[in-house]
């Protein structure tokens, strides 16, 4: 009976220890408002926990206010409840209110563990199961931004324990962000780095946890109340499932942008045309000091590493011979005059800001610059078509056609206002791109809605550019004919060859917004917007779906315009490179250093996988890019040759 008796004990002991509670601490918070009085007063944090809804918790501050409890040990938090003030504006005043955790005293290293989806109902306390393995000392409720936190009542349920992180709650099925900056600081220019940390949770586990700086980031976006952000970890990482590893990454903000996902369409778009690096991009649902900010997209920063622009980065020692050849990055950008980066305006008025490498080196410097200003020399010369004087010596065709009809297709009025380039290590060759930023794009500018009754290219239409770039533009794409030819192949090639079809495109848009939609009404309730004009928008969509509606039946209609248009000229007799099986190892050809050559005096003319001739002439190419090339001469049929 005593070993009955003893064991009924212990399973007592056991069952109490882990046994749901509600749990009681020191009452921890922001400095309390009192509403009589208009002043701060002490002890203010308790009243959200004396039961009482006739009293509440208000803030000094009306945003990132808050009130907890210091609990004294971890505890694993199993259900919250909160009830509004008793007042007429308190119950919309916890909608979107976050529950949240941590084990750091300043909130450091919280992650959230509910958010609260609807308004109250006074003198109702309401409650929610929270699915959170992880225990904490400190837990506490950060009310919605503007609202000085209001709170008449709260409640934290769980069991002792440390718990562990086999699953960690997200409000929706996109990764979740969580920054916290010492002294919950929040960003406010583009040099002041805030010091902090950052928690991802994809798939309800950690998968990154490190300590950053974040400050703002991004031109005309930062003047939105959505703000974006920049954060820069400590040392290189992956986050997501990223290929790059770097310190710096961005959160673009997509607040004119009401599909939330404009960039990754046309990422998607620039994808499928082949273009050497696409910016990796993911949704994610971001909270900053445990506000809810609504939904970013996390991407690259656009700089140079494996994964990103992956060419030599350069460093400061490097300044004669082979190695200021390269590697450069450079933008062709209207803000470059406000950047805090070497820049230069060319000899023609196009602004370049210098990515890469760091500023301040002379050498450098004046090397990059006097290579863009002789490319630009050649394209304004009369022999601007000549394979040997001409520009295409100095600059790669097919990256600018690609970089082209991505924005094109896209719609970007800001194809020219904004445009990568770069140059690698002894290769002569000045590449376009990434492509970055299409929150104006899909018919999102009034300026140029609706963009499909242009008859014209986008670029010459009624848009903003850095400088004179159009001018250039035109030099390549109208005035000179090889290109015209180039740009029929290219995007006959892509539409026969069924990389770009309005039906694929739409179909991933409908991926996508099954994937974004739960984070987009958040999102939008957040930020109620979607009956409101912001930035350049032409049009209110009124819901979300209509948003995405608009999309997809602008994408049908702009690949059937671009189809008929004669600047592009569809052919429906260009089959894809696949249909080529001609013997790689013909009589005379030969590849030297990623050079193709042919015995003789014969013409040749190689073009690229992409339909883009990138030789035609006799002897041996310039040094091409690693990939597949589609050799012809004479009568004899085409070789398809692989250059490593």
């Amino acid at each position: 009976m005593r070993s009955i008796s003893f064991f009924f004990t212990i399973l007592m002991i056991s069952f109490t220890a882990y046994a749901d509670q509600k749990l009681s601490g020191r009452a921890i918070g922001s400095p309390a408002w009192d509403y009589d009085l208009n002043a701060v007063v002490s002890g203010g944090q308790s009243r959200a926990f004396d039961n009482n809804p006739n009293t509440y918790f208000a803030s000094e501050e009306r945003s990132y206010g808050w009130v907890g409890l210091d609990l004294g040990q971890p505890y694993v938090i199993t259900k919250v409840g909160w009830k509004p003030r008793n007042h007429s504006v308190g119950p919309a005043r916890v909608r979107l209110g976050v529950f949240q955790g941590a084990n750091k005293a300043d909130f450091t290293d919280a992650i959230p563990i509910y958010l609260i989806t609807e308004s109250g109902t006074i003198g109702v306390m309401d409650y929610a199961d929270v699915k959170c393995t992880r225990g904490f000392r400190y837990v506490r409720y950060v009310g919605p931004s503007d609202c000085r936190c209001n709170i008449a009542d709260l409640e934290f349920h769980g069991h002792a324990g440390v718990g562990d992180d086999s699953f960690l709650w997200q409000p929706t099925k996109l990764p979740t962000v969580c920054i916290n900056t010492l002294d919950s600081r929040e960003p406010f220019d583009k040099e002041t780095e805030i010091a902090g940390s950052v928690v991802i949770i994809d798939n309800n586990r950690i998968d990154t946890d490190k300590t950053m700086t974040v400050r703002e980031r991004g031109n005309a976006s930062r003047g939105f109340p959505k703000k974006p952000w920049r954060i820069k970890f400590d040392k290189k990482t992956t986050v997501l499932d990223s290929p790059a590893e770097g310190r710096k990454w961005s959160l673009v903000n997509n607040y004119g942008d009401k599909s939330l996902m404009r960039n990754i369409i046309a990422f998607e778009i620039a994808r499928r045309v082949g273009m050497a690096y696409v910016p990796f991009c993911k949704p994610v649902d971001v909270f900053l000091n445990g506000e809810f900010k609504g939904c970013y997209q996390l991407c690259d920063k656009i700089d140079i590493r494996p994964g990103r622009v992956d060419i030599t980065e350069m460093n400061a020692l490097e300044t004669t011979g082979d190695p200021l050849t390269g590697g450069y990055l450079m933008e062709i950008d209207s803000y470059a005059s406000g950047a805090q980066l070497e820049w230069f305006t060319s000899n023609k008025g196009i602004p370049v800001t210098i990515h890469s490498p760091d500023m301040g080196i002379y050498l450098q410097y004046r090397y990059i610059s006097s290579y863009f200003n002789d490319f630009e020399k050649r394209i304004y010369s009369t022999s601007f078509t000549s394979p040997v004087s001409g520009y295409r010596s100095v600059f790669d065709i097919e990256s600018f056609l690609q970089h082209f009809i991505v924005n094109e297709l896209a719609g970007n009025p800001d194809i020219y206002w904004s445009t990568y380039i770069y140059k690698q290590r002894l290769d002569p060759l000045l590449y376009t791109g990434p492509v970055w930023d299409f929150d104006l794009a899909f018919d999102n500018d009034k300026r140029v809605y609706s963009i499909n009754n242009m008859n014209t290219f986008l670029y010459q239409g009624n848009i903003l550019a850095a400088g004179t770039m159009p001018n250039l533009a035109k030099r390549i794409l109208v005035d000179d004919r090889q290109t015209r030819k180039d740009l029929s192949q290219m995007w006959s090639r892509l539409r026969n060859g069924g990389k770009i079809t309005a039906e694929s495109l739409n179909g991933f848009v409908d991926r996508m917004a099954e994937t974004i939609g739960p984070s987009a009404q958040l999102n939008f309730a957040r930020w109620p917007i979607l009956n409101t004009l912001v930035h350049e928008n032409p049009r209110t969509p009124g819901s979300y779906e209509n948003e995405i509606t608009f999309i997809k039946n602008y994408i049908t209609r702009r690949v059937e315009k671009l189809d008929g248009a004669s600047f592009m000229n569809l052919d429906p007799t260009v089959s894809s490179i696949g249909d080529i099986t001609a013997d790689v190892d013909a009589s005379g050809i030969s590849v030297n250093g990623r050079c193709i050559s042919i015995e003789g005096t014969t013409p040749f003319r190689v073009v690229s996988a992409a339909g883009v001739t990138v030789y035609n002439g006799t002897g041996s190419t310039p040094e091409l890019s690693p990939g597949i090339y589609i050799v012809t001469r004479s009568a004899e049929p085409a070789v398809r040759i692989l250059v490593r």
